[in-house]
């Protein structure tokens, strides 16, 4: 999955540290020993996050970041620590400790500005956890609903952008998705429930790559049906949005052998 868009943001953030430590002296130890809850100030805290971050410990990076805003609440290094608290689990695929982190973020200083930034890493988190077509697309949606927040709250940022050729993408996979369970009905012969499933892909995912095969497999189970005039209805919106498909060539094979009359 591509980060390359949120890294930056991350890279920039880290790159305001404080100055002035040579050693970090926190993080386990060679001894085994787990000192990140011994009070530190916050230069020497955030330093050794970013540390862990650039050696790719992202989960240690993560906690560290976390005791920044424990130990130093009321520090503007907190602020900040939260969002790369939040983009460390990201990276270390925790999703819902990112998500737990960018919200509590939002939560706190809604009006930043990286604000637009953290909306984005949820909707991230939820888009990388989209499953294959077979299981429940509950994640699809919220990933979905995200997605779509980011355009409607910042249009005019390259988070937008981005979230809207996802948002294309997460719509094709809930129209495979529907696609998936009316072929299931028609193999079952049950006609009426896969002829619904197919008309909701061509009603609510019409710009996807499956409204052409909804709307041929809608003509075979209107004829199933014993219903030539839906099915002509079907074909003839198949012929003129895709004339030059497969589909569209099969459902006029089918037609011309089931209903050539109408």
């Amino acid at each position: 999955m591509q980060k390359k868009l949120i890294a930056p943001l991350a890279l920039g953030l880290s790159a305001m540290l404080l100055s002035g430590c040579s050693s970090l002296g926190l993080g386990g130890g060679r001894d085994g020993t787990d000192t990140r809850y011994v009070a530190r100030d916050v230069n020497t805290l955030y330093l050794a996050a970013k540390d862990r971050l650039d050696r790719g410990q992202y989960q240690m990076a993560a906690a560290l970041f976390d005791e920044v805003e424990r130990q130093h609440p009321y520090s503007p290094w907190a602020r900040r620590a939260q969002l790369m608290s939040a983009f460390s689990y990201y990276m270390a695929q925790k999703y819902n400790e990112s998500i737990s982190s960018a919200r509590r973020f939002l939560s706190i200083h809604p009006g930043n500005k990286d604000a637009p930034y953290a909306y984005y890493l949820i909707a991230l988190c939820y888009y990388e956890q989209i499953s294959d077509v077979t299981r429940d697309q509950k994640i699809t949606e919220q990933a979905l609903s995200a997605l779509g927040e980011v355009q409607r709250r910042y249009p005019n940022t390259r988070y937008a952008a981005d979230a809207g050729l996802k948002i294309d993408l997460v719509r094709d996979h809930l129209a495979g998705k529907e696609m998936e369970i009316g072929r299931f009905y028609q193999r079952r012969a049950l006609w009426l429930a896969a002829s619904l499933r197919f008309k909701e892909v061509v009603q609510k995912y019409e710009t996807t790559t499956h409204a052409p095969e909804a709307l041929y497999r809608m003509t075979e189970s209107y004829l199933a049906m014993g219903i030539p005039e839906e099915a002509k209805r079907s074909a003839a919106v198949l012929g003129a949005n895709y004339p030059g498909s497969k589909w569209y060539q099969r459902a006029y094979e089918l037609m011309q052998k089931h209903a050539p009359g109408a």
